[in-house]
């Protein structure tokens, strides 16, 4: 490409980045989360809920655990505390330094005092999961290899920060999960312990969904609200469905609504359209759904060719 043209491209993207100055910049006082940091203290929590899982631990941690969880918890308020502070100047990029600093320090603080209880969860997650498929061996083997775990772990430490107040890093924290699983979890809905989601794939939950305990969803179920064409008109209003304990929801249903009451006990069939209420223990089933087998004259030969 010669100069001329090159130059011309250049004008190009700089007037594109002129025409949306909100999403393009180049003031020095605006911040951004860094992604590697925060995928950082999603490992570093990793290690310090499943030590010796995903890290190179010392085997000591087991007797003698407190040196382990200690360092490792100043590790994740050191990264976090800096992620959150530039959270936070991205959303006020004017804000008091010192009282930005002092909100960014409260957040973490908070959010490490609920670790103990977030791990306590998530060991009913495993338990739901380990009780939920005969086809797992250990919870070990659930614990290292299960993308469905992995996504619901991700989702209760996003959670905390979301409960918060805290810009980007919960979306950028599920965003991860989602990309290596497939299970888009927003962080802002409210999941009840003892949640198993089976074959882990394309499940989405949205912001305002509420789940209570013991429930398991298959692959494909979509738990989302009826419309948003209102578009940002709808920030805040309850648009996702709230489901009951010990609710079953099986591969590509879809419950769909703010108003949408699942009680607890039902089980929901697969393929399903669910957009009304439905009573405690019931069944949600297909009507008129008919699997025909027809068997064919042709016979076929082991290669595919027809024969006489």
């Amino acid at each position: 490409m010669h100069n001329q043209e090159l130059d011309a491209v250049v004008r190009s993207f700089a007037d594109n980045y002129a025409s949306a100055p909100e999403i393009f910049f180049t003031e020095p006082d605006r911040h951004f989360p860094n992604r590697d940091a925060i995928i950082g203290v999603l490992e570093d929590c990793r290690h310090l809920m499943f030590p010796g899982y995903f890290g190179d631990e010392p085997a000591s941690c087991g007797r003698r655990p407190e040196f382990f969880i200690g360092d490792t918890l100043m590790r994740i308020q050191e990264h976090l505390a800096r992620e959150v502070r530039e959270a936070l100047l991205f959303r006020d990029p004017h804000a008091d330094l010192s009282e930005l600093d002092r909100r960014a320090s409260d957040i973490v603080d908070a959010f490490i005092a609920k670790l103990p209880d977030v791990h306590k969860v998530l060991l009913t997650d495993v338990q739901a999961a380990f009780d939920g498929d005969p086809a797992a061996q250990s919870k070990e083997e659930i614990i290292f290899s299960y993308p469905g775990l992995f996504a619901i772990f991700v989702y209760r430490l996003a959670h905390e920060l979301y409960a918060q107040d805290v810009p980007l890093i919960p979306r950028i924290m599920n965003e991860y999960a989602h990309d290596h699983t497939g299970i888009d979890i927003n962080s802002g809905a409210d999941i009840g312990p003892y949640f198993f989601i089976d074959h882990a794939a394309g499940v989405v939950i949205g912001e305002t969904t509420k789940i209570g305990s013991h429930v398991k969803v298959y692959q494909g179920v979509t738990l989302g609200a009826l419309s948003t064409r209102a578009g940002q008109g709808l920030r805040g209003v309850k648009r996702h469905p709230t489901i009951g304990d010990y609710v079953t929801i099986y591969s590509n249903a879809s419950v769909l609504g703010g108003e949408t009451v699942v009680g607890s006990g039902t089980v929901i069939a697969g393929s399903t359209f669910v957009t009304e209420s439905v009573p405690e223990n019931s069944r949600v089933t297909l009507k008129n759904q008919e699997v025909k087998v027809r068997q064919s004259s042709h016979r076929y030969d082991a290669e595919g060719f027809e024969t006489c």
